[in-house]
């Protein structure tokens, strides 16, 4: 299924991987390959989900999944964010190492301990566990190993007689839990789970997990991931375009597209030339957008309509724009972001309630979710949004969100990440 809603069905042969399924349905799609996509577990009777790692076999996993579970095809931003800002996955008190340098180690060694199969990280805290059969959960201290997942059974003791392992990592995968507080009762909003790959739906067999706050989860699920598959994760993140098999079983090539594959064109002379030079560049854009200004100042004095006025399009052109989500509610807006991975710059816009003429950008910075109201402001007959009470004011929605796409100004961050919705 695509966030839409609507569903496909794809054929898939017994040695296809995760990512080359989703190079297909990208293609298939017509959307920008930028190895953000995953097919997404969802199990909706036990309010589970997983992202499926790169190299996974889609068929192997299917056939552990109930038939009332099925898959999701959407963005996972957060999915190799990790590499790239570690130290905001993993809070120093919550990782320790077993080694004899009384736990301090190089942040540029942190994710290596992790890889590097010899060494023995450590990831430790307090977590609800959800009794079996049951909805009351009690807080313990708990450890996360190589070896498994270990709780204490005194306080937060670490002697080997009193950790009882609660799961392994090799036949299991960890889940989000979707709705915790609902169906589970659950202490807090950031529950989730440890499933047996054997297990297709015995409550019983799953081990319900809380933790405090959204960063604790994110710790310790991330080091799930990274203690069970290891160098495999760093080679999906390194190697996306490097696959074992560059889907061979459809005829049609596979459709990627990058920034880096656009250049600068100046096509003055007879025959065009791609512009080498990065001053030449940006001078020929700004000189591009000039006369376009002046084509459109002199059709309006001409009294034709043009398609650069605000006055004709801006109320409308947004609509037609990926991170336009038109009327959602709040909470509708928070689920989505945390659904695409809750990484910085990660946005949508969508239409105020309290306010019919203004619109709300939703963004999410420092694993936290964030709205600000975007408003309507007319001058001279002309209308125009701001999201500074008037400081910086904008045309239309799509102007707005370029230009804070490359200026953080009121915001605490640049807007990095839409967050798309595809039909399949």
């Amino acid at each position: 299924n695509g966030e839409d809603g609507a569903g496909n069905v794809v054929e898939v042969p017994a040695d296809m991987r995760a990512r080359d399924v989703c190079q297909f349905l990208v293609y298939r799609s017509h959307c920008l390959d930028d190895n953000s996509w995953s097919l997404v577990e969802h199990h909706p009777l036990l309010g589970l989900e997983r992202c499926l790692e790169d190299h996974e076999l889609v068929v192997q996993v299917q056939a552990s999944m109930p038939s009332d579970s099925k898959f999701l095809f959407r963005k996972n931003y957060d999915k190799y964010e990790f590499f790239r800002n570690p130290l905001n996955f993993f809070p120093e008190q919550m990782v320790a190492w077993c080694q004899e340098s009384n736990g301090s180690i190089p942040h540029s060694q942190l994710l290596q301990n992790f890889l590097n199969s010899s060494s023995c990280p450590e990831v430790h805290g307090f977590l609800y566990l959800k009794a079996s059969g049951r909805k009351s959960w009690k807080r313990l201290s708990m450890f996360l190993r190589r070896s498994g997942l270990y709780y204490s059974t005194k306080g937060s003791s670490k002697e080997p007689r009193h950790l009882q392992l609660l799961s392994d990592l090799e036949d299991s995968s960890v889940f989000t839990v979707t709705t915790g507080r609902k169906l589970h009762n659950a202490p807090t909003d950031y529950t989730f789970c440890i499933k047996p790959s054997k297990v297709r739906s015995e409550c019983k067999e799953l081990r319900m997990l809380c933790a405090e706050d959204e960063q604790s989860r994110t710790c310790w699920m991330t080091a799930f991931r990274l203690l069970k598959y290891g160098i495999l994760l760093d080679q999906n993140y390194k190697s996306p375009q490097q696959r074992m098999s560059p889907v061979p079983h459809f005829s049609t090539p596979v459709r990627s597209v990058s920034e880096n594959s656009l250049v600068a064109m100046d096509f003055s002379g007879r025959t065009g030339r791609v512009i080498e030079n990065p001053l030449e560049a940006v001078s020929a854009a700004v000189e591009e957008g000039q006369t376009w200004r002046k084509r459109g100042q002199r059709m309006k004095a001409l009294g034709s309509p043009s398609p650069l006025q605000p006055s004709s399009l801006s109320s409308v052109i947004h609509r037609t724009q990926l991170w336009f989500r038109g009327r959602i509610r709040r909470e509708e807006s928070h689920k989505m972001i945390m659904q695409q991975g809750q990484v910085d710059g990660l946005f949508l816009l969508r239409e105020c309630q309290s306010n019919p003429k203004a619109f709300v950008l939703t963004l999410c910075h420092h694993q936290k979710i964030r709205h600000f109201q975007i408003l309507p402001c007319e001058e001279e007959g002309q209308m125009s949004f701001s999201l500074d009470d008037g400081s910086t004011k904008f045309t239309d929605l799509i102007h707005l969100v370029e230009f804070y796409q490359l200026n953080r100004g009121v915001l605490p961050c640049k807007l990095k990440h839409p967050c798309t919705v595809v039909a399949l």
